[in-house]
């Protein structure tokens, strides 16, 4: 895939602007997942009508493959400034794909408190899923080959762009022995 053949990410948020305007509420949570849903979480609270509350979560310790690939150096504090319990809650990310970060997500929000409800807001959706979990706000789909990561990046202006690049290759993990 070359960078023609990439949507312009400025443009996809500009129509997940459009998917969620009328249609989260006024008064929803918008949590972004480190570091592109951060991004996206910011812009859009500004960019939404309503008065949202802003929280960002790092999935690191949540992830399943942590064992595997271990934490990342760049690890950052969840901060969640609000009470989740009862809170209606969107959850922001980059590019979904496998599920799973999304799911780390949805498991440490819960660590926290039980939310009334959780949407799901993605800039991409590349397809791919390895979980049973969909987007309820998508940006743009996008079909890219498995070794393939999307990565969304941010300049100091603050415009954001999306890029191909390949995946750094993690070892699968050997499967645990049950225990009987």
């Amino acid at each position: 895939m070359t960078t023609e053949a990439l949507p312009d990410a400025e443009a996809a948020l500009a129509a997940l602007v459009e998917r969620m305007r009328g249609a989260v509420a006024h008064d929803a949570a918008l949590v972004g997942i480190y570091s592109g849903g951060a991004w996206l979480a910011e812009r859009l609270a500004t960019l939404l009508p309503g008065a949202h509350p802003l929280g960002f979560i790092d999935v690191s310790y949540y992830r399943d493959d942590y064992e595997i690939s271990g934490l990342k150096p760049n690890a950052k504090r969840t901060s969640l400034p609000f009470d989740v319990a009862g809170a209606s809650i969107v959850l922001v990310d980059d590019v979904l794909f496998t599920g799973r970060s999304v799911r780390a997500a949805i498991n440490e929000l819960f660590d926290f408190g039980r939310p009334e409800r959780i949407e799901l807001a993605v800039l991409v959706d590349r397809g791919g899923r390895e979980l049973p979990i969909e987007a309820t706000y998508t940006g743009t789909r996008l079909a890219v080959a498995r070794d393939l990561s999307v990565v969304l990046s941010r300049d100091d202006a603050g415009t954001l762009s999306l890029a191909v690049e390949p995946t750094r290759r993690r070892e699968r993990a050997e499967p645990r022995a049950r225990r009987t």
